[in-house]
């Protein structure tokens, strides 16, 4: 339970990046949308690149263990996350410089402390039950960070600071870097880590990429992710925009992006119990299916009611919360396939390319959102035409319902079934004797 709240900590940082930094960029900075998106998007890739690096590092020296990571990165990490929002002193070229360099520090900060994290996951038990047990642990950590972060980023800057303006985020972020500094010790500090496997020599980034490409479940895993990533997080940034220009309501916006991470956290247990009794990839095509009906309904009934749009937000979250629980609890599951087909453990690695890969999907979904607002017409901070607003609402249904549909192509070709892991545990065990 105390490994799993590190979630808590981490996505206090990434819920607050992924649903407030970009619209703080464009609304509170007043950034031209073009270049905020742009930047966004290459931090994002310089994150993953940076995570993958960690991962393979990681790796050759993972005798020593990864709670040493948390412990040396959590205060760095949180004071990163606070520069991240600090407001660029004077005008000009200099200002968005400084907003991207703070970005860029964040990134190398988050990636350096969460890959380990991440890795340690691998070593919690061997058994694919448990670990979609930790994976449901972490899932409801993570929504309640979600929810914190939804409704306490304005509400808690404004409070300290009187306004809404870009200083109360500043205030904001200070609160929570806090917070998370100090969850990331006591998970460093507190959780005891299973002795590493077998040592082996240090493999290179060229093997371990090769070893990782040659891994089937890897790899359809992670395609299927990073078009699940593309959707959700293409829908996330969509929201605070559609509910000021579309619905009139910005705080409505934010209420509704609480109540996607209150009912994440209902989810979460009953996606886990479905995913250890059914199997991985049978929860991912539950989960993923009805999905696809509901985007395909937005896009052919235009809702323009809050509380009708609330609850479609609602039950997308719903659906794609069962899809991130399968994707957390398949993953530590590639270890052992990929042990099996290659010979070599990859436990950083594994968890570093997937990182690069959600990092790029996050990022090409961020430019695709900045480049669909720039085709239909949007201008900030100003009343919008009636068909930058019918487009805002197709570009909603249409982006997220072909990438949910891709990852069920995807995930078809998986062949982490039902019974596979236990064989291949087995088997790896006898190997070892």
């Amino acid at each position: 339970m105390l490994f799993a709240s590190g979630d808590f900590a981490f996505n206090i940082y990434w819920q607050s990046v992924m649903l407030f930094l970009l619209f703080y960029y464009t609304e509170a900075l007043g950034l031209p949308v073009g270049w905020a998106a742009a930047a966004y998007m290459a931090a994002l890739v310089w994150d993953g690149l940076v995570s993958l690096a960690v991962g393979v590092l990681a790796d050759r020296h993972r005798e020593q263990g990864y709670r040493r990571y948390l412990s040396l990165g959590a205060v760095p990490l949180g004071l990163c996350f606070v520069l991240a929002y600090l407001p660029p002193v004077g005008s000009g070229s200099w200002a968005p410089a400084i907003v991207f360099v703070t970005h860029l520090l964040f990134r190398t900060a988050y990636a350096a402390v969460n890959v380990p994290y991440l890795a340690m996951t691998a070593r919690v038990s061997p058994h694919a039950g448990d670990r979609a047990l930790v994976a449901g642990l972490r899932m409801l950590f993570g929504t309640a960070a979600m929810v914190t972060v939804s409704l306490g980023t304005v509400s808690l800057g404004r409070w300290l600071t009187g306004g809404t303006g870009a200083g109360a985020y500043f205030a904001a972020a200070a609160v929570f870097g806090a917070a998370g500094s100090l969850i990331l010790l006591l998970v460093a500090w507190l959780v005891p880590e299973l002795e590493a496997p077998a040592a082996q020599a240090p493999v290179s980034l060229r093997a371990a990429l090769t070893a990782l490409a040659a891994n089937r479940a890897f790899v359809t895993l992670n395609a299927a992710m990073a078009a699940i990533t593309i959707a959700s997080t293409f829908l996330s940034k969509s929201v605070l925009y559609y509910y000021k220009y579309e619905l009139d309501n910005e705080q409505a916006g934010q209420a509704a992006l609480a109540a996607m991470g209150l009912i994440g956290a209902v989810a979460v247990p009953v996606w886990t119990v479905i995913c250890r009794k059914a199997g991985g990839r049978v929860t991912w095509f539950l989960a993923a299916a009805p999905a696809t009906l509901l985007l395909g309904l937005f896009a052919l009934v235009a809702v323009r009611d809050i509380g009708t749009m609330r609850l479609f937000l609602v039950a997308i979250q719903l659906l794609l919360t069962g899809v991130h629980i399968v994707f957390w609890a398949m993953l530590p599951n590639t270890v052992e396939w990929g042990e099996r087909a290659t010979g070599a453990r990859l436990e950083g690695a594994v968890f570093g390319l997937a990182a690069l890969l959600q990092r790029t999907a996050i990022g090409a979904a961020t430019g695709l959102f900045g480049l669909t607002l720039g085709v239909i017409g949007y201008e900030a901070n100003l009343q919008q035409s009636a068909q930058a607003l019918e487009g805002l609402r197709l570009a909603i249904a249409f982006v997220p319902l072909a990438c949910v549909a891709l990852s069920i192509v995807l995930m078809m070709a998986n062949p982490l079934r039902r019974r596979a892991h236990v064989e291949i545990v087995a088997e790896l065990a006898r190997r070892r004797r």
